[in-house]
């Protein structure tokens, strides 16, 4: 690829943009439908599969759209995108839903005919991308507000099989205050890895979980435990500072034991009990915690009453409040 590309839509965009990628992907689309709608489906159909396989991959253009571009615009008060386009994405979701069925089934009468409305209505999604989105999007942000949306595009991914070039010169918002404009004042909170919150904001949202935590540093020293009222296991104030093997049964702890050593030796990084308890099914797993350096910083205990989960049967998608 040029530099720059040099057509109707992306004039000037520079390799890596956020928005010029989102054209290359549209382009990369309407390649896999004429390579589809070139073969014989019934006489070439694991070439129709790898194709459709690729084109299914257009989940991750949307995903950006929703999780990266769509706040972006809210901030600057247009909203429909994250209404409408969303909307229409999930329509197109269920049609991409029943192709694949048609494909399991290899009904080839069924797949023609559900591709061809998968078609359709990429095209037309493309076209509102093309004429209206993304226009409105490179009027509306700024080059700081792209590059913030670059360095975060890849959690998400992309339909190509090798990631675009990164869109340079950013500063994480969490490392430079006074580029990123937020609509709540810093002060007072805490950073975290992704996003800042109130201490009692992060309290209430570690008591509400559904699930017991225990964090043991790696010292096996408890340093926390998220209060509730619906805890599986009861804990109290005095085992803050305590020496993780006196908190627990002289029956269990040589198993507690066992995984501390295997965790800190790196052999493991996860252990994984169920057991019925007072009537309930709980579900306990223990995870190995490590800084991005590979180095051992102690363990997470989660225990969850998975009784109900373990219940559920089929689906539902609406709400059913009565």
């Amino acid at each position: 690829m040029s530099e720059f590309i040099n057509n109707e839509h992306q004039t000037g965009l520079v390799a890596g943009h956020p928005c010029r990628v989102y054209y290359e992907e549209n382009e990369l689309v309407r390649e896999l439908i004429e390579n589809i709608n070139n073969l014989n489906i019934k006489e070439n159909f694991d070439a129709f599969k790898i194709f459709w396989e690729k084109l299914c991959k257009v989940e991750l253009h949307w995903q950006r759209k929703e999780n990266q571009l769509f706040p972006y615009l809210e901030k600057y008060g247009w909203t429909s995108p994250s209404q409408n386009m969303w909307a229409f994405h999930d329509q197109i979701r269920d049609e991409i839903k029943q192709t694949n069925q048609s494909i399991k089934d290899e009904d080839i009468v069924a797949i023609s005919q559900n591709t061809q409305a998968v078609f359709k209505s990429l095209e037309h999604i493309m076209q509102v991308e093309e004429h209206r989105l993304l226009p409105n999007a490179m009027t509306m942000l700024n080059d700081d507000d792209w590059k913030e949306i670059s360095a975060s595009d890849d959690e998400i991914g992309w339909m190509f099989e090798k990631a675009p070039a990164s869109y340079p010169e950013y500063i994480h918002p969490g490392q430079d205050k006074k580029r990123r404009k937020l609509p709540f004042s810093l002060d007072g909170r805490i950073r975290l890895n992704e996003g800042w919150l109130l201490e009692d904001q992060l309290n209430l949202m570690l008591q509400f979980m559904p699930v017991d935590l225990t964090y043991v540093d790696e010292n096996d020293i408890v340093l926390f435990y998220n209060r509730g009222d619906n805890r599986v296991f009861p804990r109290s104030a005095g085992i803050i500072g305590r020496e993780v093997k006196f908190c627990h049964p002289p029956k269990s702890v040589d198993q507690v034991l066992m995984i501390l050593r295997e965790f800190k030796a790196g052999r493991k990084d996860d252990a994984e009990f169920w057991i019925e308890f007072k009537g309930k099914f709980i579900h306990i797993q223990y995870f190995a915690i490590r800084d991005e350096d590979g180095t051992y910083r102690g363990v997470i205990e989660m225990s969850q009453d998975v009784t109900h989960i373990r219940n559920l049967e089929g689906q539902q998608r609406l709400l059913d409040w009565e």
